[in-house]
């Protein structure tokens, strides 16, 4: 249902934790954003951690089955007389991109915000849910044709 387009975010985070690099990001490269998906019943569900973030700074986008989030957390004004003397959140943009399959509705995507935590709520195709086939109609008709 999901495959991943980012294969160097965890190579990124490692370096972030081993050297200190700042996890900053810039509207040339932005940060990656971490985030989990599952399947719930008839929905599959993909959750973004956005602390900080504004909801007006978040854009979602789906374009041929590719999801895109981007989101800005933007610094904060500290005032005229106020000096920074620890400076560790990231600041900038955070993009994620995830293939959704052909399984899923992009037509009725539902997305929340709530307490820094994005949601997406897309619900199963109706194609792609579990049916019973009935055994046996195509040749008993066939039989009453046969025999008049």
């Amino acid at each position: 249902m999901l495959m991943r387009s980012e294969p160097f975010t965890e190579v990124n985070r490692l370096a972030q934790q081993l050297f200190g690099a700042p996890a900053t990001g810039t509207w040339s490269r932005p940060t990656a954003m971490p985030a989990d998906a599952y399947r719930n019943g008839d929905e599959f569900v993909i959750v973004f951690d956005l602390p900080g973030v504004d909801k007006d700074a978040i854009d979602i986008d789906i374009e041929r089955n590719v999801l895109t989030v981007r989101a800005e957390r933007r610094p904060v004004d500290l005032g005229e007389h106020a000096q920074a003397t620890l400076s560790e959140r990231p600041l900038g943009v955070f993009s994620r991109q995830m293939f959704l399959g052909d399984a899923l509705d992009t037509d009725r995507v539902d997305a929340t915000y709530h307490n820094g935590v994005l949601a997406l709520r897309i619900p199963i195709a109706e194609k792609a849910k579990p049916r019973k086939i009935s055994v046996g109609g195509r040749a008993e008709h066939e039989q009453k044709v046969l025999n008049g």
